[in-house]
């Protein structure tokens, strides 16, 4: 029998969390190389992978023998590597689009917001505007690529959401619903697939919505969906009911509340439905907790516990009637005016 291995200290454990990063960044590097794709037909040796890769040779065989050990690819034979089921889901056309995902949170400005989060946590300014000289939704509208990696990067991170909340909350008291900052419109699909008599409204900034036409289409939906771009600082479209997922987080509280009167503007009596993870008391373990400490990174926004989404509803006229929870991290927040 091999020998037992020690358990790890608390000094261990520590280190081991300090060096997460180095992780973060190795399977960014295979993810920007291509690595899975490039695999996705059968093992190739590391000669060969560097040749279609662009790489190092004996810089790409050392990472791969790393990452191996991860359980993301295996060497199958001497300086041969193929894919596992970890590094199938970093090709480009596999589901849960993880390899945007991975370009987004390991990439380039993540990376350098990250530099910042000391300076997040001593002033509880975003990093992100300290390190790319912008709001961080301003620096996506300059940089297109990255917008599009972005928009699928929420796809990857929220999108087992999406039915959760559709089966969970009951859309068929509504004619109309809007997303509001609804992006390519996959929430408002899964709205619309499940709500045969459910029309919809796609709303948010230009740039976003140019590309949700072709998503919707796709999906056999566009003659259930008016697109309506616009800004919800400004104002939003009327409507029975407004959903907003990962929106009302990623602001401070005026900003969240300048939303939520624009929406008690256009459509007096409409609910609004806030999707969002809730944060639960304690030492209770819950992704809103590290979800918050980003929102405070990169967007300058957060998560909430159920008496400040209250609280925040409260201050915008409106009434929290209920809080729905779903298969998934995330609940509906359901405000009514009050």
């Amino acid at each position: 029998m091999p020998p037992s291995q020690p358990q790890p200290t608390a000094a261990d454990q520590v280190i081991q969390m300090g060096r997460a990063h180095q992780v973060s960044r190795m399977v960014y590097t295979a993810a920007s190389l291509g690595i899975a794709d490039h695999l996705a037909r059968g093992p190739l040796h590391a000669d060969e992978l560097a040749r279609r890769s662009g790489a190092n040779a004996a810089a790409l065989y050392r990472l791969l023998r790393g990452l191996a050990m991860l359980g993301l690819f295996t060497e199958s034979a001497p300086r041969t590597f193929a894919n596992t089921p970890l590094s199938d889901a970093l090709r480009a056309d596999a589901p849960g689009a993880a390899r945007a995902t991975v370009l987004t949170l390991a990439g380039q400005w993540m990376w350098d917001s990250w530099r910042e989060f000391p300076f997040s946590v001593q002033t509880g300014k975003p990093g992100a505007d300290k390190a790319l000289g912008v709001p961080i939704f301003d620096y996506l509208t300059e940089h297109p690529d990255q917008a599009a990696l972005f928009n699928d990067t929420m796809v990857g991170f929220h999108g087992p959401e999406y039915e959760a909340v559709a089966r969970a909350y009951d859309f068929s008291g509504f004619r109309t619903v809007a997303d509001i900052g609804g992006g390519t419109g996959s929430l408002l699909a899964a709205f619309l697939r499940n709500n045969p008599t459910l029309s919809g409204i796609l709303f948010d900034l230009p740039h976003v919505t140019a590309a949700a036409a072709a998503s919707l289409a796709r999906l056999n939906l566009s003659s259930r969906v008016t697109i309506v771009p616009g800004s919800f600082f400004e104002s939003v479209p009327a409507a029975d009911a407004y959903t907003m997922s990962h929106i009302i987080h990623d602001w401070d509280k005026p900003k969240c509340l300048q939303i939520l009167a624009n929406c008690r503007k256009a459509s007096p009596k409409a609910k609004v439905l806030i999707i969002e993870m809730v944060i639960p008391p304690g030492d209770t373990p819950h992704p809103s907790k590290m979800l918050d400490l980003i929102m405070l990174n990169i967007t300058g926004g957060q998560e909430r516990t159920g008496d400040e989404y209250g609280q925040l509803l409260a201050d915008a006229g409106y009434r929290l009637a209920r809080i729905v929870p779903t298969e998934s991290p995330v609940s509906v927040i359901e405000g009514v005016p009050g």
